[in-house]
């Protein structure tokens, strides 16, 4: 598994490389992203976590901040260096964590959401192009957005954008806000690079498209090791890299589906408030 250095801090620190590609043609790079075995799981939450989920709501709304009456009340801005979420001033408690989610919308995003949302959990999810070329994919990705997630840019066909052309990776971003724009008349307001490379040609869109980029502190789910609800929930509560403003990579996969309450959950035990996307800052641009 390839690793990719990122700061989470002044200093610097070794986290892991995730986000891998759907195509075939990057197989090889994506481990065993292929040993899923419930594809076919329902879209609905079961009664089992319904149950939980609602039993424990109050809790997480407590932990949950208000939404701004207006988009500039923003309270946090994604630290260039580390893609940590920093708050604007020393009156905002820093203890707090990011949930988001790539590779969107693939399998299981719309369970993932939903459960989220019996809980209150705000998340941001990383679209890719090429799941909402289909109607079902449209569809899911109205979902998404209709139930007040925010939706991230993650490429039109997950590419290394260091190994393509400016053109193409102008293509591969702009194509993306695009498809979005067509389905949910916004575009998106973040952007995640596949596999945390980003250029300075990524960057120059960023600056046009007045969007944020960010990489991630920290992610495991596709990790063999990992890939199953209770390895997972335990390190991503338990990592040595879950410090404030912990910026969570996590993807559309069926076990980080069947872990996503606990980890929401197991967050707030902790003592984190789960940022509410619309409280980080986001540079000026015309609609």
């Amino acid at each position: 598994m390839k690793l990719i250095l990122l700061g989470v801090s002044l200093m610097s620190a070794v986290v892991l490389s995730g986000c891998q590609t759907s195509d075939a043609a990057d197989q090889d790079a994506r481990s065993s992203f292929f040993s899923d075995t419930s594809e076919n799981q329902s879209n609905q939450p079961n009664e089992k976590i319904a149950r939980e989920a609602s039993s424990t709501a109050q809790s997480s709304i407590d932990s949950i901040e208000e939404l701004p009456a207006e988009k500039e009340a923003y309270r946090y801005r994604i630290n260039a260096a580390t893609s940590v979420v920093e708050p604007i001033d020393e009156t905002i408690d820093p203890k707090v964590a990011l949930l988001t989610f790539d590779d969107a919308p693939d399998q299981h995003a719309v369970e993932i959401a939903e459960q989220l949302k019996m809980i209150n959990a705000p998340a941001i999810f990383f679209v890719n192009g090429m799941y909402i070329a289909s109607d079902e994919g449209k569809d899911k990705l109205k979902q998404l957005y209709d139930m007040g997630f925010a939706i991230g840019n993650h490429t039109q066909t997950h590419p290394n954008l260091s190994t393509i052309s400016p053109e193409e990776q102008r293509e591969e971003i702009i194509a993306t806000n695009e498809a979005i724009y067509e389905v949910i008349g916004e575009k998106p307001h973040f952007f995640r690079a596949p596999h945390g490379v980003t250029t300075e040609t990524s960057a120059a869109i960023m600056a046009e498209e007045g969007m944020v980029s960010m990489n991630w502190t920290y992610g495991y789910d596709w990790e063999a090791n990992y890939q199953n609800s209770e390895a997972l929930t335990a390190i991503m509560l338990n990592t040595d890299y879950l410090n404030n403003g912990a910026n969570l990579l996590m993807h559309d996969r069926s076990w980080t589906n069947d872990a996503v309450v606990s980890i929401a959950e197991g967050l707030i035990e902790k003592g984190y408030t789960l940022v509410d996307p619309n409280f980080i800052e986001l540079p000026e641009r015309e609609e």
